[in-house]
C-alpha cells in the first residue's frame, strides 16, 4: 500500500483571514486538527460546510460532548481512519474521559468502561456504521437514555463523522504536516512527529488489530 498523499495541502498564506483563523483555531484546539481543513480548503464551500457543522454538531450542541467524542473515536476504529482516530477532543478531556476508555470501543458491550448510557450512544453509532437491521429494543434502549433532539443531533454528528472519515482515510494525510509543532487534540504519545511515528510501529498500534 502506497503512503503517497492523494490530495495536496492549500497553503496557509492562499486562504482568507477568515479561513486562516478558523486554521489557527483546529491548531490551538484540534478535532479537527490542521491537516483535513487545509485539503477541504481547495473548495471553501466544503472547508466552511464541516467547519460549521462540526461545530453546531460535535463541539457544541445539546447533547454531553463526550458521548459524541466516544462515538467520534468508534467510528475512526470502525473505518480505521488513523488520522482521526490519533486525535483526542481536549473539550472531552475537561469532561473526564480517560485514556483507557478509547481502548476498548469496539468491544465496549462487555466492557467497565462505559455507563449504560454511553453504551447505548455507541450502539447507535455502530448500527449506523453498519447498516444494522433494527428492532423496537434497540430504539426503546435508545429512548430510554435520549431525547428525540439528542438522537436527532447524534445521529448527525455519527452520520457526518462517518462520511468524512470514510474519505480522509483514503487520503494518506497524517499529523504534524499543517502547522507543525503544535499538538492539541493529540492522543498521549503522539505530541510530534517523531513520537507518532514510532507509536504507529508498536505492536499494541490500535490499526493494527
Amino acid at each position: 500500500m502506497s503512503d503517497q498523499q492523494r490530495i495536496s495541502y492549500v497553503s496557509f498564506e492562499d486562504m482568507t483571514p477568515e479561513m486562516q483563523a478558523e486554521m489557527e483555531r483546529c491548531a490551538r484546539e484540534g478535532t479537527p486538527r490542521p491537516e483535513s481543513s487545509a485539503v477541504r480548503a481547495h473548495v471553501p464551500e466544503a472547508f466552511w460546510f464541516f467547519a460549521n457543522a462540526w461545530r453546531d454538531l460535535f463541539r457544541e450542541g445539546i447533547l454531553d460532548h463526550s458521548i459524541k467524542e466516544l462515538c467520534r473515536v468508534y467510528i475512526s476504529h470502525t473505518v480505521k481512519c488513523e488520522y482521526c482516530g490519533n486525535q483526542r477532543s481536549e473539550k472531552g478531556r475537561t469532561q473526564g474521559l480517560a485514556e483507557g476508555q478509547y481502548d476498548e470501543l469496539l468491544n465496549y458491550e462487555k466492557s467497565d468502561h462505559y455507563d449504560a448510557r454511553q453504551k447505548a450512544a455507541l450502539s447507535y453509532a455502530e448500527a449506523i456504521a453498519w447498516h444494522y437491521e433494527v428492532d423496537d429494543a434497540f430504539w426503546a434502549r435508545l429512548h430510554t437514555h435520549f431525547t428525540e433532539p439528542e438522537l436527532v443531533e447524534l445521529g448527525c454528528m455519527i452520520g457526518l463523522t462517518l462520511g468524512q472519515q470514510s474519505w480522509l482515510r483514503l487520503l494518506n494525510i497524517d499529523h504534524h504536516q499543517v502547522m507543525a509543532g503544535t499538538k492539541a487534540s493529540m492522543a498521549p504519545g503522539m505530541e510530534d512527529a517523531e513520537s507518532l511515528q514510532a507509536r504507529k510501529t508498536a505492536e499494541d498500534y490500535w490499526a493494527h488489530a
